[in-house]
């Protein structure tokens, strides 16, 4: 056979024309620069997990600090809190009559755990009809006239009283009669606390333009709470200054000043591009909600502490009950409904 022929530096080719000798060596380079590339990788992953391990460390030793000084699981409660804002946003600007049932709901869920924490205190409370008469006020407050919802309450506070004196009758348990009488005034305090703080939000709702003041003074109990929340873990951190030290010893009055500032210049802000009333409006109406909101927060940590817990529930991580939401937003219901209708009465717009 005839010799392969050569190229001009005397390496033989195939008759392709390829060089033998280069396609050998070509895989071995290529190994080595692959191997190389694989060892570059392998370290910068190494050094990125390692950088991310000890980013999570402090991330994770941050959030415990504040897990400490604040009681809550910030980063978990503010996933959910804007969650749920998300759900009320949409449901009062697109189609407000959804959040009657999203108010339904966290309505029954508080008054549920409410009337559990009673019992385990030791209280008879029957669920059943506190739940059924809850809801129908709540509905009366958005479907019929103002008038006919004060008849409903009326009712509604009759019933649960008059069911638990049978409920007792019945039982016949040899129970003290001041302890009878506490059960009593606890039906009626149960109802008037939350449906009927709830059913306010819900006339509210039905005027005109009522969502966008349902809006408004959720944003005004939320940015007062934030303000709080702020202002107290910067400027007053040991409890500096506290406002109740027997009812809540970690609300302080740095707190307040912050969710005070925060307040007023929300209502300014909201009355003018929501509500569209002036702005001097704005500031009564933020200094409203700011105090009920406030006494609302202290009323329920005085319950709680009565009650010797801490939390009404745990469903809501971060947060704990579905009731310690609204602590500050139940009484502020009423606030903003009495503050719609002065205003309207005076023409103010």
């Amino acid at each position: 056979m005839p010799d392969a022929p050569e190229t001009g530096d005397g390496v033989p080719v195939d008759p392709t024309g390829s060089r033998r000798d280069a396609s050998a060596r070509r895989p071995a380079i290529t190994g080595e620069g692959v191997t190389a590339i694989e060892s570059q990788l392998r370290a910068m992953r190494s050094d990125a997990e390692q950088h991310i391990a000890h980013a999570r460390a402090e991330f994770d030793q941050a959030n415990e600090r504040l897990k400490q000084r604040t009681g809550r699981d910030l980063i978990v409660a503010t996933l959910i809190g804007v969650g749920i804002g998300a759900v009320v946003v949409a449901s009062l600007i697109f189609v407000k009559w959804l959040f009657v049932l999203f108010a339904a709901a966290a309505m029954v869920l508080g008054v549920f755990e409410f009337s559990r924490a009673l019992q385990v205190a030791g209280r008879r409370v029957d669920v059943v009809p506190q739940l059924v008469m809850g809801f129908l006020l709540l509905l009366s407050g958005f479907f019929l006239s103002p008038w006919i919802h004060w008849v409903s309450t009326l009712v509604a506070v009759v019933v649960v009283i008059v069911w638990r004196l049978v409920a007792q009758l019945f039982a016949a348990d040899g129970r003290a009669h001041i302890d009878v009488i506490g059960d009593v005034l606890v039906a009626g305090f149960v109802q008037m606390y939350v449906p009927f703080l709830t059913s306010a939000a819900m006339i509210l709702l039905a005027q005109e333009r009522g969502e966008w003041w349902v809006l408004a003074f959720l944003i005004l109990a939320v940015v007062a709470d934030t303000g709080a929340y702020v202002s107290g873990l910067t400027f007053g951190r040991g409890g500096r200054h506290p406002m109740a030290p027997r009812i809540s010893p970690k609300k302080t009055w740095e707190g307040f000043a912050g969710a005070c500032v925060a307040a007023l210049a929300a209502g300014a802000i909201l009355a003018v591009f929501m509500l569209q009333v002036p702005w001097w409006a704005g500031l009564i109406f933020g200094a409203v909600v700011l105090a009920t909101a406030t006494v609302g927060d202290l009323g329920e940590s005085m319950v709680k502490r009565d009650l010797g817990i801490k939390d009404m529930s745990s469903w809501l991580p971060g947060h704990g009950g579905v009731l310690d939401r609204l602590d500050s937003i139940l009484p502020s219901a009423t606030a903003a409904l009495v503050m719609f209708y002065l205003l309207h009465t005076l023409g103010v717009s």
